[in-house]
This record gives C-alpha cells, structure tokens and sequence, in this order.
C-alpha cells in the first residue's frame, strides 16, 4: 500500500472517530436535556387538576366511555377519581333459559375485553410519562439512537420495558420538550402486540403534558383513547 494510500485511510478513520464522538455528545446533551424538561413538567403538573376522558372501542365499536378527575399525587403518579354516576342495575331478563345464557354470554365477553382493556392500561403507564431514571439506565445500555429531524429531533430507545419492544421520543428542538411518542410493545409475548401513540400539547404557562393516548390491542381489535382536557390550578 502506497504512502498515499494508507494517509488517506487513517484520516477517514479519524474523520469516522471524530464524528463518533460529537454523535455520543450530542446524544448525551439531548438526554440530559429531556431528563431535565420532564423534572420540571413533573413539579408543574403537580399543581393542575384535569379531566380524563377514557373510551374503549371494540373492532372500531364503542364499548365504554368513562371520566376522571386527575391529578398527580406526592409520588408523582396521578390520581383518579371517577366523575361518572354508577350505572343503574339492569333488570333481570326472564326470556327462558336461552335469554339468561345469551345474557351470561354477553357479560362474560364483556368482561374479559374490559380485564383487557384494565391491562393495556397498566402496560401504557409504565412508559408514560417516560421515566428519567429508566432512560438513563437505556442510555449506559447504549439502548438509545439520536436522529435529527426539521424542527425536531428523535430519540429512538430499544429494550425499554420489555425485550424488543421500541419507544420513539419526537422533541421539540427550540422548547426542548416532548412532542410525540410511538410506542411498539406487546403484552403475554410478542405476537400479543400493542401499539401506544402520545401527544403533548403545552398550557399557557409553558407545562408540557400528555393530552391525548391510543393504545391498540393489536390481536383483540381493542383500543384504549384519553384525552385530556380542563386543566386547572389547585
């Protein structure tokens, strides 16, 4: 190999080192910087009281609508208290025998799409809002890819919550906040999907927050909507 040759090559592979290196700054500055925003949207979200609004549809059909007040608690996690009147006792059918299976029938798949539901529920929250202390963990992981975008960037992790699952994090590069996440996860196992897309919408006093989730559960056609909405100081 020529003397030509072998300068050209070690200048491409400090080039390559060089660029390498400010990726993984500004992939730590950017984290550092959500890990940061989220801290302080936590402390202002601990002052509002807002509405949830909760819908589950079935293949596209409502099943279910109910409504919360909200607000966070001293560990950060919301608390609900349910807005809507208890529904009225459904009168006994007295169709023969064929009318009170059809009924135990019906209420039985209700049931079950609705213990479903309770858990695509429980699955979301552990990815919204995102943790800070998790995030760092998947950056040290090296779990954690930057893309730049217009107006924006993303931060894609891997490895999150469960094995293969993926989150996108969409940041508002001038706010430095939240705009989106994309969520792919899936619940007893991969096949078991679960689809979860957030977006963030700011108050008048710049508090970032979520103000709409949809959580699909791919395999039973089921999908869990919030808005949120009403936000008021305490």
């Amino acid at each position: 190999m020529s003397r030509k040759s072998l300068l050209s090559l070690l200048f491409v592979a400090s080039l390559a080192s060089v660029c390498a290196l400010y990726a993984q700054e500004g992939l730590q500055q950017q984290v550092g910087q959500l890990k940061e925003s989220m801290a302080k949207n936590k402390q202002a979200l601990a002052q509002y009281t807002w509405v949830e609004t909760v819908t589950i549809s079935l293949k596209g059909q409502e099943k279910k609508q109910q409504h919360f007040q909200v607000q966070n608690g001293p560990d950060g996690k919301p608390q609900k208290t349910p807005l809507d009147s208890a529904p009225a006792a459904q009168s006994q059918q007295s169709s023969g025998r064929g009318g009170r299976l059809r009924q135990r029938v019906v209420e039985k798949k209700k049931e079950e799409y609705e213990e479903y539901a309770e858990r695509m529920k429980a699955l979301a929250e552990q990815y919204v809002p995102p943790e800070k202390d998790l995030i760092q963990a998947a950056y040290e992981k090296g779990n954690i890819s930057m893309t730049p975008g217009p107006g924006g960037l993303k931060l894609v992790i891997h490895n999150y919550v469960k094995p293969g699952d993926s989150m996108t994090l969409t940041i508002d590069k001038e706010q430095k906040q939240l705009q989106s996440i994309q969520i792919a996860s899936y619940m007893d196992g991969p096949s078991d999907g679960m689809n979860l897309t957030v977006r963030f919408d700011r108050l008048p006093d710049g508090t970032n927050h979520v103000s709409s989730t949809t959580v699909e559960g791919v395999s039973k056609q089921l999908t869990v909507a919030t808005q949120n909405a009403n936000y008021q100081k305490r």
